[in-house]
């Protein structure tokens, strides 16, 4: 039912599916039911403690001030040169703006470039706010589905197909959440050649998951084509790389002009964000980078283990993700099925199984995990677990997975 206290705007977006399903999770976790929660797109592992001991030091040296808008100099010159050291990108601190997480920098730069009825080209799966942000900006959606038969990734010709004479922007994710792909340079370049003969559209490039990938050699990125740059903003922060999701410091790197318009957008809403965070960010970017690998490394072996454990699960469509830390099988041989189970008490519960948001239900209901349906992220008939929990927990989850899989009938 509509509220008429509330914008039009605000009633028009969807909640996010994937907090939504976290929340849950707790609640009946805190009702004393065991759930394994695979929902959560955040590292379990702790702040590294060169980063917590530079957030101490910020603290004794009183750095308890308004931050400027676009982020102390020091921590834009930090991300500045992580660029140009890790990625031979050359983006000056005054291209810079570094906001609260990577989620309100890709808000900025889509507030900043759309414009009421501008079309705005999404490859999905796609994170679930990229949707929501073009329509709370006015634009309108074009969603390009590429599902497990291309890796998740979209063609040349398909994003050919998608652009129009009204394309403002293309929202980019490599690696992806959800699915965990990631795009060569190859592929990229085939996709810089379509986006050449398009100059009117600007690109925006959320390379978050960049340090957390599984081939040799350091991720692609769209920042590799000077012929784009002048259109690229590239989004990216500690949050995954360095296990700091609740500091909320995310950045981008864009031209002058898109980085100015930002920071006047910032400094009409947030403003800075916290200055004690911006300065542990400072110690991410300049300190030892060897808990970034120790993540990393375990991130695989978890990929690795879950993977050999879903290919055990009859009717499950599996892919090897490239980076990131989920898994996006298709789950459409369970679709229809049915389910009659007995509860503890006697009672019994039954159902069908007619979409992907009914079976993450049932897995939530009846095996105790949490995960997220792929239709929260524009591809239906999938699910996304994340693989960031312990080994042991993994195990555990996949197994009740299989069993509560294994009792739907036709």
């Amino acid at each position: 039912m509509s509220n008429s206290r509330i914008s039009k705007r605000i009633q028009s977006l969807s909640v996010s599916q994937t907090l939504a399903m976290s929340q849950k999770s707790s609640e009946l976790r805190a009702s004393g039911i065991d759930v394994i929660n695979l929902s959560v797109g955040e590292p379990d592992f702790p702040t590294p403690e060169n980063i917590k001991e530079a957030a101490k030091r910020a603290i004794d040296e009183n750095f308890s001030h308004y931050s400027p808008v676009a982020g102390f100099m020091d921590l834009r010159e930090a991300i500045s040169a992580s660029l140009r050291r890790e990625y031979g990108l050359d983006y000056p601190a005054s291209q810079i703006v570094v906001s609260g997480g990577a989620k309100q920098s890709l808000s900025n730069a889509v507030l900043t470039l759309v414009n009421e009825g501008d079309e705005v080209v999404i490859p999905v799966p796609a994170w679930v706010s990229y949707v929501e942000m073009v329509k709370l900006a006015g634009g309108v959606n074009v969603t390009v589905p590429a599902g497990i038969g291309q890796d998740f990734k979209i063609t040349p010709a398909q994003l050919e197909g998608a652009i129009t004479e009204r394309t403002r922007l293309v929202m980019l994710c490599s690696p992806s959440n959800p699915s965990g792909a990631v795009y060569t340079r190859e592929e990229l370049a085939g996709l810089v050649e379509v986006l050449e003969r398009h100059p009117q559209v600007m690109i925006i490039s959320d390379e978050i998951y960049n340090r957390i990938t599984y081939t040799p050699g350091r991720c692609p990125s769209m920042g590799d084509f000077p012929s784009i740059k002048d259109r690229l903003i590239i989004v990216n922060g500690v949050s995954k790389a360095y296990a700091m999701t609740g500091w909320r410091i995310g950045f981008m790197a864009a031209p002058a002009d898109i980085a100015k318009a930002c920071t006047k957008l910032q400094g009409q809403t947030t403003s800075g964000c916290s200055s004690i965070a911006q300065k542990a960010a400072v110690e991410a970017y300049n300190g030892p980078q060897e808990s970034v690998a120790r993540m990393r490394d375990a991130f695989e072996r978890r990929r690795n283990l879950v993977i050999t454990l879903a290919r055990e699960i009859p009717g499950l469509e599996i892919n090897e993700p490239a980076g990131a830390f989920y898994l996006f099988p298709g789950v459409k041989a369970y679709l229809g099925k049915r389910y009659r189970m007995e509860s503890a008490d006697g009672s019994i519960a039954e159902g069908r199984i007619d979409s992907d948001s009914d079976l993450c239900m049932y897995l939530l209901e009846h095996a105790h995990v949490a995960t997220v349906a792929g239709s929260a992220f524009c591809m239906p008939g999938y699910i996304r677990l994340s693989y960031a929990a312990a080994d042991d927990l993994l195990v555990q989850a996949m197994e009740r997975i299989r069993v509560a899989l294994s009792k739907l009938t036709d």
